[in-house]
């Protein structure tokens, strides 16, 4: 997957905040974030996770799938090392997202740490905010706005 075409592996929506999310084949994308989301209109809401990174903790025992560490939007192809807050990343046709925070802190009692005994998103996990609306599906190419 290192040379994969970076592009939306899943994406991944629901309507309560702190577990799991749903995938979806496609999201209607506002200037809130995930149409149908829990985080849609807050300061973070779209959050992104490698599949690489999920792909890594698998082989730790870890039972997983994309959506299950609460990201809206699970990647490939894409070097987070390389995004930082403010970086703009096109996604699709038309959506353009802003890196607001990289990283978090787990809140006391995190189902996803409860449940799987880890959790990636503080390390990373990446948290956006939307800049153009529009259409996503699964496969949409991802590329970094210089």
């Amino acid at each position: 997957m290192k040379n994969a075409r970076a592009s939306i592996f899943r994406l991944s929506v629901s309507a309560t905040k702190g577990g799991k999310k749903e995938n979806v084949k496609n999201v209607s994308v506002t200037l809130n974030g995930f149409d149908g989301d829990a985080h849609s209109g807050t300061s973070r809401a779209l959050s992104l996770l490698p599949c690489e990174s999920i792909e890594a903790i698998k082989t730790d025992g870890f039972d997983i799938r994309p959506g299950d560490f609460g990201e809206n939007i699970t990647t490939v192809g894409v070097d987070f090392g390389l995004l930082d807050v403010g970086t703009k990343i096109a996604l699709g046709d038309s959506v353009i997202i802003e890196i607001v925070q990289v990283g978090k802190d787990c809140h006391h009692g995190c189902e996803i740490k409860e449940s799987l005994g880890d959790c990636i998103m503080p390390r990373q996990g990446l948290f956006a905010r939307v800049l153009a609306e529009g259409e996503l599906n699964e496969g949409d190419p991802i590329r970094i706005i210089e």
